[in-house]
């Protein structure tokens, strides 16, 4: 079984996608910053699985979702269809976090805000 614990471990969603692996590794020396840097393979490998699946199955149905999918999927140069999903997912760590830090359910007209689908906080 997967778990994360207690949410007020994690100080904000970043320390939780963090947790999750669904972090990239930073190339970079002096001036030089890379443009293609991989995934962390840091993390719980199987809580990074699950949270990319129901990314990929939120979008098939989240309207939200599904644009900030394409959005991201046209912003990408390689790998699109991956990197488009894995920030699918970081923008789900963000709704799971603040709904478990809130103890509340999901309702999207409470957690949209109409600049973008980001989660007010």
């Amino acid at each position: 079984m997967l778990k994360i614990g207690n949410i007020s471990n994690f100080t904000d969603e970043a320390k939780l996608a963090k947790y999750a692996g669904l972090v990239w590794n930073h190339k970079q020396s002096n001036d030089y910053k890379s443009d293609e840097t991989g995934m962390s393979k840091y993390g719980n490998k199987y809580l990074r699985y699950y949270l990319i699946q129901a990314a990929n199955s939120v979008k098939n149905y989240c309207p939200e979702y599904k644009d900030y999918y394409s959005k991201k999927h046209k912003e990408s140069t390689k790998h699109k269809h991956k990197r488009a999903l894995v920030l699918s997912a970081r923008k789900l760590v963000r709704l799971i976090f603040v709904l478990l830090r809130d103890n509340v359910l999901y309702d999207p007209s409470q957690y949209l805000n109409s600049s973008g689908g980001d989660y007010q906080t």
